[in-house]
């Protein structure tokens, strides 16, 4: 079987934190503030409990509020300035050209954002499809339904595949299903879940021995 990497996106691609993660977060907090009556304070905390718990802030809203997914996504992505929020390490393509295989980009984001994104990075083209949320019908990664969505709509298996992230939780659904996993962390720890750990997607390359 020929090897199919599957790509997470934001903080595994390329470093969201700094700008995008944290204009996410404002646009979410507004967004449960006007549609569920909340303060600040109130929105904020909703928000981080139903990441914590659900894995995205979407599916606790869908499963107690009834929230709309697409009206959500897309009030909560939008991003004017969004070629200078993205910071992009220039020896990314050359990165993943050099890996062997077809690339999927398996992300929780919407798909206009992750085509955006993939177009700034200047990596677009290197891959042979994008799973988005809306793909999953708006059950986002760690459930196990988006993986198998996945896995059918590009006719793979799950032992083809390798699963590159920085959640824990996604690779861990992963490995359930029988990936073999790269948790792109820089923290000491390794989990039984995760076959190899990498600091940044960078050292992929020097990691290939170490998936055979």
């Amino acid at each position: 079987m020929s090897r199919v990497w599957i790509f997470d996106l934001d903080n595994t691609l390329h470093d969201a934190s700094a700008h995008i993660f944290p204009h996410i977060n404002r646009s979410m907090t507004a967004y449960l503030q006007e549609h569920l009556q909340l303060d600040e304070a109130a929105a904020d905390a909703l928000r981080v409990h139903y990441w914590q718990r659900y894995g995205a802030t979407l599916s606790g809203l869908m499963r107690h509020h009834g929230t709309d997914p697409a009206h959500f996504l897309w009030h909560t992505h939008q991003f004017p300035g969004l070629p200078g929020m993205v910071l992009r390490e220039p020896r990314l393509r050359h990165i993943l050209q050099a890996l062997p295989g077809k690339k999927v980009l398996f992300s929780n984001a919407p798909q206009h954002y992750a085509h955006a994104v993939l177009k700034l990075l200047r990596v677009d083209d290197l891959f042979d499809g994008v799973v988005a949320v809306e793909q999953t019908r708006y059950r986002p990664k760690p459930d196990v339904y988006g993986f198998m969505r996945l896995l059918q709509r590009h006719r793979l298996r799950a032992a083809q595949c390798v699963m590159v992230e920085d959640s824990l939780e996604n690779l861990q659904a992963a490995k359930r299903l029988g990936m073999r996993t790269v948790w792109v962390d820089a923290s000491p720890r390794l989990p039984a879940c995760v076959d190899v750990k990498i600091r940044n997607v960078m050292e992929l390359p020097r990691a290939l021995s170490r998936l055979n």
